[in-house]
């Protein structure tokens, strides 16, 4: 194992020496709500892409949001000058996840960057998320409109059949335990059409194809959700990682992809506790689907300091503190051991019990309290099965939400709110 001090951009050398070989990175965090996370995560990012070329970041957003913010920064037809702008539009909530200032800063730099480059070469900004059905409804249409007017009937079947439900899919899902109100025909029938489209080239017709695979990637979600357990949570990290994969296959051979996400989808669901619950995550499916040598998993962590959260499901935004991690947990442990900012590159013989043995380690969620700290938060881990390295932040600070519009939010099942 080797452990390196942060303190400039180029303090990674090791952990890019890591990657060199990678087709995939995935970038944690601890909380949805940590300007640390977000500020390093961004610094290794900017190395990825200028140094490595990476040729996209795929965040866990949701695809319809996160197309603007990628038109934007890639200077394409219909993008907003300023990135900004395309972020102050989410509105699903939680907004401040990627309508923040750090991501605004990264999708600034990003812009630039790309504006000096031919389109081919230019690095992309998506979203793998699932939650988008009725922005990914209409955007199917808008697309449709314009390009294929005699595919729009199929469309406008799917749309018929959740419209009973309003904007709550949730109201669908669990309609479908109790009547035959199951949508997965007319799904189907519009995900074949947009498929086809989707064979001939362009931005927009893969984005119309994307937004299809979200739509039917949602039916399924609602459906599980309602059902309990763990199978929707599978069903959306399984979704992400379909997505990922269609990236990788439509920016074509030798094309690379960062990840940015939260440590639960990020680290291998294997060296947790969430493999006895049955569930699967996006850093496991990768691994298994494009080896280990292909994909390096980075988690983040921290002892205390700010985050931004929110104390119920749907309520606004706060800063709040986290308190100092409790004891015997890996936070705890790494408090002591290491310096305030450092990154962890795990592999050899010669590595600490704390890296080979179950250890608690803290994973926060946009819904927190922080009065429960001790009793909820951790989540038993084998951490250097669990990621390839580790970037560690002693004390934090708290993430800088935009402005934003909110609209509710569909519920998330376990761990809530990842």
């Amino acid at each position: 194992m080797l452990v390196q001090r942060l303190g400039a951009p180029s303090d990674f050398d090791p952990l890019l020496a890591r990657v060199a070989d990678a087709r995939i990175v995935m970038l944690g965090e601890a909380t949805h709500g940590t300007y640390d996370y977000y500020r390093l995560r961004e610094q290794l990012t900017r190395r990825l892409v200028a140094e490595c070329g990476f040729s996209f970041v795929a965040v866990e957003g949701d695809w319809p949001d996160c197309d603007r913010v990628h038109r934007s920064v890639t200077a394409a037809r219909h993008g907003a000058a300023d990135p900004l702008a395309a972020l102050e539009r989410f509105e699903r909530w939680p907004t401040w996840m990627w309508a923040n200032a750090e991501v605004a800063r990264f999708c600034r730099w990003l812009r630039a960057w790309n504006v000096d480059r031919s389109e081919g070469r230019r690095t992309g900004f998506h979203g793998l998320d699932v939650y988008s059905l009725w922005e990914s409804m209409q955007a199917i249409f808008d697309y449709l409109g314009e390009e294929d007017p005699a595919s729009l009937e199929a469309a406008q079947e799917a749309y018929r059949c959740f419209e009973p439900y309003g904007k709550r899919p949730e109201e669908y899902g669990l309609a479908s335990r109790f009547v035959s109100a199951r949508c997965e025909e007319e799904v189907i029938r519009l995900l074949s059409r947009t498929r086809e489209q989707a064979s001939l080239d362009g931005p927009d017709r893969f984005a119309a194809w994307q937004n299809a695979e979200v739509v039917a990637g949602a039916e399924r979600y609602y459906r599980a959700m309602v059902s309990g357990g763990g199978e929707s949570w599978n069903v959306r990290d399984v979704h992400m990682a379909d997505t990922l994969d269609r990236l990788l296959e439509r920016y074509g051979t030798g094309s690379r992809a960062v990840v940015w996400a939260h440590n639960t989808h990020v680290g291998d669901a294997r060296a947790t506790d969430m493999a006895d619950a049955g569930l699967v995550n996006l850093g496991q499916v990768a691994r298994e689907r494009h080896g280990d040598d292909a994909v390096v998993l980075v988690g983040f962590g921290s002892y205390r300091g700010g985050v931004v959260a929110a104390p119920r499901w749907g309520s606004a935004a706060e800063a709040m503190t986290a308190p100092p991690a409790r004891p015997g947990s890996l936070e705890h442990r790494l408090h002591e051991l290491l310096p305030e900012r450092a990154v962890l590159v795990f592999g050899g013989a010669d590595q600490p019990g704390w890296v080979t043995g179950t250890v608690d380690h803290r994973a926060i969620g946009v819904v927190y309290d922080p009065t429960l700290e001790a009793q909820s938060n951790y989540v038993p881990t084998r951490l250097g099965e669990r990621y390839d390295a580790f970037v560690w932040c002693d004390e934090t600070t708290a993430l800088h939400p935009l402005p934003a519009l909110t609209a509710p939010g569909e519920l998330e099942t376990y761990p809530a709110g990842m």
